[in-house]
């Protein structure tokens, strides 16, 4: 049970993400259109869980392969240079993803060294932006599972 919860948690976080992000714009839509007063605090959170539910949606797509690629080369290139293609494929991913788990976490580090807050609801910056860091960090599992999944099953 807690084994396919995991297998599913990008998706599962990211569909109550999303639905939290459509009910507080429907909610600011009706006060805006009723009230005739806008909730200034919707656009932060909506537009910072965008940022996150992407970022979900990153992983969601490098663990299941499908992420954008050249296959009209791709598919007419010999074995091994697919293999060697998609090993490079994988490493290049992984230190990108490396590389702004670190700037990441330098910016949240800065964000609570400064106690930035957010405009509407004054709350840390740091709680939106740590998404980078750990999502990231999520996304190399993924890379990784799936690199060692394809290359088990020779399916590059």
């Amino acid at each position: 049970m807690f084994s396919k919860f995991l297998d599913h948690f990008e998706e599962i976080l990211g569909s109550l993400l999303v639905a939290v992000m459509v009910t507080i714009s429907f909610v600011n839509v009706i006060t805006r259109y009723f009230i005739k007063m806008s909730l200034s605090w919707s656009e932060e959170i909506t537009v910072n869980l965008f940022v996150w539910v992407v970022l979900l949606g990153t992983s969601v797509a490098f663990k299941k392969g499908s992420h954008l690629g050249m296959e009209f080369v791709y598919e007419r290139l010999p074995v091994k240079c697919k293999k060697v293609l998609f090993i490079l494929s994988s490493a290049l991913s992984i230190g990108f993803f490396v590389v702004l788990a670190w700037l990441g976490t330098l910016e949240v580090i800065d964000e609570m060294d400064l106690s930035v807050i957010t405009e509407s609801l004054a709350i840390p910056v740091w709680y939106y932006t740590i998404a980078v860091p750990v999502f990231s960090l999520l996304i190399i599992v993924r890379i990784v599972q799936n690199t060692v999944q394809v290359l088990r099953d020779k399916s590059y």
